[in-house]
């Protein structure tokens, strides 16, 4: 058995300049910084968001830009599984996440369990989810 929840919503902007990217969308979504540069690279920028609110992810992006949603889980492996048993595929691993592809077209990310705690709103699946 193991757990997953909707977590983040990720804004990819196409380009290099994430200063700029962040200071627009924390100023268009009323948000402030929380982390201008997570990762240290120059890629990834987090808005501040209330605990039962969805992280907001500025992400820096060599594609067009778009909006993705990620799923955190306990179990990448378990829940890679379930959901390429519901249609999705896997387009890539990138650091620590699998980059998916939904059968709609739509492209998400399963991601390490973020927070400490689920929470109240987490899915929990059994190995066979049928």
């Amino acid at each position: 058995m193991h757990h997953s929840r909707l977590c983040n919503l990720v804004i990819d902007c196409q380009g290099s300049d994430l200063a700029a990217a962040t200071e627009f969308w924390s100023r268009a979504l009323g948000k402030p910084v929380d982390n201008p540069d997570e990762d240290g690279d120059g890629k990834y920028a987090v808005l501040t968001t209330a605990p039962d609110e969805l992280k907001v992810l500025i992400q820096c992006v060599d594609h067009p830009s778009r909006v993705h949603l990620d799923i955190e889980t306990d179990d990448l492996d378990a829940e890679t599984a379930r959901l390429e048993a519901l249609g999705a595929k896997r387009i890539g691993f990138v650091k620590r996440w699998w980059v998916m592809e939904a059968p709609t077209g739509h492209r998400f990310c399963i991601v390490r369990r973020q927070a400490e705690a689920f929470g109240p709103h987490v899915n929990q699946w059994n190995a066979n989810p049928r």
